[in-house]
């Protein structure tokens, strides 16, 4: 057994893995990676959701998240508007590509495929490295990134799985005692992704062949998915996770996908977690026979997406399964519901403050509330709003002390094990949010081998200053609606909410400066220009008449909604009456039949 030693050690390779491990190997710490699979990315390449939520407005797309987006519209031939799910969909080996290239780009990052964690080494209630089959690894700081929580697990350090109940915490959402939905489903229920191709018009693809529980169980698959189409057809139902090259991400909750039963499996032995893993993907490729018996023989398994492994995943299918939840640690705090709801009047989060009234605040998300229990529903407080044409979330801000573990030293969480409630995890739990995290981890690690201190100590305020002035990736640490990174006082203004949290607006809008972001001026390189009429349908819902285009296919007089991600054209449109002749600069998205504008001006009649 081959024995290494670091500085920083990251178990796991998925998404915050590979942004802990990149922030704190640019940052000069001497990194080690442990991943399980050959491919970086977790939830954004291996577990094949490549249609990543929440984040997408320009003033959230910061950090190693607007890096990733930055990358990928760069490297997607035919660009990222395809889906209605999402303003981004790509090919997962694009995306993995990216995670590669920039481990591979730094020299003391050393990357080890395609091992797991089977043991922590612990002395003196402060974690030390772990074992794997062949390597045995000492770090002074150790980051659980492990999709499951694994590390936690093994090192005994107290954490959560499941249910909280409102006393502990007075979650609004939150059920008072134990119900059929809480026995039934301990945690979300994950999926196993598969990606279906569109093989063309007159075209026969392969028969997708039944799985062994169907013959087993003697299963009818149109019994068991009927019904998943209802309330948006089938075309929508195929748009929703269009990938490029006529292809389809399918994870569909509604009598779909989504796998929930014996989830304790998955925090039981590795045979259990096994077995679990084996029903899920069979449970996934019924329901793909289910859907090419449905549309026909015209689409069938898009066989090259993932890479082949030897065990089960890989071709069509994600390499694991997509899971919302994991184990959570019992951090110095723990995130809840009302941290991530709107305050009283206004469209943002509290900003969160520590013991000593200072805000620790270290990366930002946005994703309305969303959990997933087969044949259930959760009423939750809405943390929704209309803005910029289309409904988004309150924007919330995360706390440094949810990294970090109320009793172990050298140990910090960087994924969806974080400290935080299951009720909350339904909003933190999303790519772009575990990005951030992950840098701040990999960040807070670094810093720590810089100040020769353990987590628990590292001030707060050198962690964000270190996040916001990164000079590869600064990541916002106070959502700012009207702010994007780019903005010459973007920095003034995060600076001055830090230091002064009770003049943090509810809106969210810090003052205007007058001086235009230029992130917001800027004219995409996939942009194209229209002409046209704008109607307005209700409160921030436009319909827009085409009337001229730059593109000859959006010629003619189609009518889209218009959407932005810009605050800047956000309010242009909301100071727009109905008939205004406006000229923008744009995407347009077939898949959700809107434009996505950049830009705008209104035309003279």
């Amino acid at each position: 057994m081959e024995r290494l030693k670091t500085d920083v050690l990251v178990v796991g390779g998925g998404v915050g893995g590979v942004a802990a491990a990149v922030q704190s190997a640019r940052r000069g710490a001497r990194t080690i990676l442990v991943s399980e699979f050959s491919w970086l990315g977790g939830m954004l390449t291996t577990a094949g959701v490549a249609a990543p939520d929440g984040n997408e407005l320009l003033a959230w797309q910061t950090g190693l998240w607007g890096a990733f987006l930055r990358a990928v519209e760069q490297r997607q031939p035919g660009g990222v508007d395809h889906a209605w799910v999402s303003f981004f969909t790509y090919e997962p080996r694009i995306g993995a590509a990216i995670f590669a290239d920039w481990v591979n780009a730094l020299p003391n990052l050393h990357w080890i495929r395609e091992q797991v964690p089977l043991e922590v080494y612990c002395r003196d209630q402060r974690v030390t490295g772990i074992r794997c089959a062949h390597f045995a690894i000492e770090a002074s700081i150790t980051i659980d990134a492990t999709e499951l929580g694994d590390v936690l697990a093994l090192a005994d350090v107290p954490h959560r799985w499941g249910w909280d109940w409102q006393p502990e915490w007075q979650e609004p959402s939150a059920p008072t005692a134990p119900t059929q939905l809480t026995q039934t489903y301990p945690v979300q229920a994950p999926t196993w992704v598969v990606v279906l191709q569109d093989y063309g018009p007159g075209q026969t693809a392969p028969a997708i062949p039944p799985s062994p529980n169907e013959l087993t169980q003697q299963k009818d698959v149109m019994a068991e998915f009927a019904g998943t189409e209802y309330g948006y057809g089938w075309e929508q139902f195929l748009n929703y996770g269009r990938l490029p090259g006529n292809r389809f991400m399918i994870n569909w909750p509604q009598r779909g996908n989504d796998y929930g039963v014996g989830l304790q499996r998955l925090v039981g032995s590795a045979a259990q977690r096994q077995e679990w893993w084996q029903e899920a993907y069979w449970h996934t490729q019924s329901y793909a026979r289910f859907l090419q018996m449905q549309l026909g023989r015209r689409y069938g398994l898009a066989d090259a997406t993932f890479p082949v492994v030897s065990g089960i995943g890989g071709g069509a299918f994600a390499l694991h399964p997509y899971y919302r939840e994991s184990r959570r640690l019992q951090g110095v705090t723990t995130v809840c519901e009302t941290d991530i709801l709107p305050v009283a009047g206004g469209s943002v989060a509290a900003l969160p403050i520590d013991s000593t009234g200072q805000v620790n605040a270290i990366a930002i998300g946005n994703y309305v509330n969303d959990h997933h229990y087969p044949g259930f529903s959760l009423p939750l407080k809405p943390k929704s709003l209309r803005w910029g044409g289309r409904w988004t979330g309150t924007p919330f801000a995360l706390p440094y002390d949810c990294l970090v573990p109320a009793t172990i030293d050298g140990l910090l969480v960087g994924e969806k094990n974080i400290s935080v409630s299951h009720i909350a995890n339904g909003a933190t739990r999303l790519q772009p949010v575990v990005l951030g995290l992950g840098q701040a981890a990999g960040m807070a690690a670094a810093l720590c081998i810089e100040q020769g201190c353990p987590p628990r100590a590292l001030p707060v305020r050198v962690l964000q200053e270190a996040l916001l002035t990164d000079p590869i990736a600064p990541a916002a640490v106070v959502p700012l609606w009207n702010r994007t990174p780019e903005h010459p006082d973007w920095l003034y203004w995060q600076r001055y909410y830090l230091a002064h949290p009770e003049a943090y607006p509810c809106t969210g809008y810090c003052p205007d400066s007058g001086v235009l972001d230029s992130a917001s001026a800027t004219t995409n390189r996939a942009d194209l220009e229209f002409s046209g009429i704008l109607q307005r349908c209700d409160e921030q819902d436009y319909a827009f008449t085409i009337t001229a285009a730059q593109d000859e296919l959006s010629n003619g007089r189609a009518e889209v909604s218009l959407v932005t991600l810009s605050a800047e054209v956000n309010d242009q449109l909301s100071l727009c009456q109905t008939g205004s002749r406006l000229r923008l600069w744009g995407r347009l998205n077939r898949s959700g039949n809107w434009l996505l504008v950049s830009r705008l001006r209104p035309e003279e009649h």
